[in-house]
């Protein structure tokens, strides 16, 4: 195909047929279009934006790209849940195994980081031994044999996305509304769901920061995904704030654990529960969210799904010896640093762009395509907006790679942390539903 004419359209605001995205999405995956073509249709698409037809074509062309999973009916729903990124979100950690304690069958693809925000993928990879490249078939066995799986795309498995999506973190096109659609429900139409959640974040380190355009975009992947039969609904959250107390790939691991053992932060273990009381009653397992709540945060406090979580990492290759040694002794490696208050008041601030920032720049998330990331690094005992505290309290705790870099990104972690005479104004963290 003529790609420049293709290019040169878009740039100038014209609709692409459906076949012509076709085109694109087979000749990219391929190896045929090169790069720096992709990345300047990616970047036409940023501006000029995709029609609904447009999206829809991108959408169905990318899932087609390689195989989809196939599950047979054994009477538990295939569901599965979905963030647009945040800093400090690890939901997906310990929401896979509660689900799957909660009679559903949980094929979580997964990907990894972009820009500020963690990828789960990224997370896992600090698990000795932990595989996340599976073939469709073992996903499918570990997901009929277990309930749950947290992986990446295999190389037949939505190809097309995996490409792209590395080449948007690179080409600075993350940001896109139908790009993201695209992205988000390639993946989750080729895993076969009966429901999907949504977890569409709006703030300051949201690829969304206006809540009016995280809400277009939620309706605009619910519209779609339902179209393409799977019930959908979305969460609007907010992410002007770190979620949980720990940023950077190894930490967030052990917060997961945390909330698995009842021990995790409010603020993390209040929106697992919700996502699984969300599924719950999208698939009619109870009257409604209130019924789903409570069953969800009993199942959580029973410690079935902590087991289920080694289950999981067991049959993935995880070494489990040495995972929980690690856990036990809280030794990483790291050089630490804290950032402690001159005053005493309420925490009235804590920037999460500032402290992803800091965490990408320690070496925990991508600078660029091919960045080696150090999985150890990142800021743990965050303190949470509303918080009262004495004077000299440590507000966050750095984990670097050397003293240096801790010292570096101490100063700079006390810029995004402020404390005030006052407390501020509660802000919620789960602002609407879009259904």
């Amino acid at each position: 195909m003529n790609f420049l004419s293709v290019i040169e359209a878009k740039r100038d605001g014209h609709e692409i047929s459906p076949q012509d995205i076709a085109r694109i999405v087979a000749e990219y995956t391929r190896g045929a279009l090169p790069d720096y073509q992709m990345a300047a249709w990616l970047m036409a698409v940023y501006f000029r934006g995709l029609s609904t037809e447009e999206t829809r074509a991108l959408t169905i062309s990318m899932r087609d790209s390689g195989e989809a999973l196939q599950f047979p009916d054994d009477g538990r729903p295939v569901v599965d849940k979905h963030s647009t990124g945040g800093v400090g979100d690890k939901v997906s950690l310990p929401l896979a195994p509660l689900l799957a304690c909660l009679g559903f069958r949980v094929p979580m693809i997964s990907g990894r980081g972009l820009g500020i925000t963690g990828g789960t993928l990224d997370k896992l990879d600090s698990i000795p031994g932990f595989q996340t490249n599976l073939e469709p078939e073992r996903i499918v066995r570990q997901v009929q044999e277990i309930g749950c799986v947290i992986c990446g795309q295999s190389a037949t498995l939505v190809p097309a996305d995996k490409a792209i999506y590395a080449l948007r973190d690179a080409t600075a096109t993350v940001p896109s509304m139908p790009l993201i659609t695209a992205s988000i429900l390639s993946k989750k139409l080729a895993e076969g769901l009966d429901a999907l959640l949504l977890d569409v974040k709006f703030g300051a380190a949201a690829f969304m920061p206006e809540r009016e355009a995280a809400r277009d975009l939620a309706q605009s992947m619910v519209t779609l995904g339902r179209e393409c039969g799977v019930r959908v609904r979305a969460l609007l959250t907010d992410m002007n704030t770190p979620l949980g107390r720990a940023c950077g790939n190894w930490l967030e691991v052990q917060e997961s654990v945390a909330c698995l053992e009842g021990r995790g932060p409010d603020d993390l273990r209040a929106l697992v529960i919700e996502c699984a009381a969300h599924l719950l009653a999208q698939t009619g397992r109870v009257k409604d969210e209130e019924v789903g709540r409570a069953r969800a945060s009993s199942c959580l406090d029973s410690g079935r799904p902590r087991e289920k979580w080694n289950e999981m990492l067991r049959a993935q290759g995880a070494d489990l010896r040495a995972f929980e040694r690690t856990m036990s002794t809280g030794d990483d490696g790291t050089a630490t640093a804290e950032v402690c208050t001159s005053q005493a008041g309420f925490v009235s601030r804590c920037d999460a762009r500032m402290v992803g920032e800091v965490v990408r720049d320690l070496g925990g998330g991508r600078q660029h395509k091919d960045s080696t990331l150090d999985l150890r690094v990142g800021v743990s005992a965050l303190a949470k907006s509303g918080e009262r505290v004495a004077r000299g309290a440590v507000l966050c705790r750095v984990h670097a790679r050397n003293s240096a870099e801790a010292g570096a990104a101490r100063a700079r972690l006390g810029q995004a942390i402020e404390v005030s005479d006052e407390a501020p104004h509660e802000s919620l963290l789960i602002v609407e539903v879009v259904e």
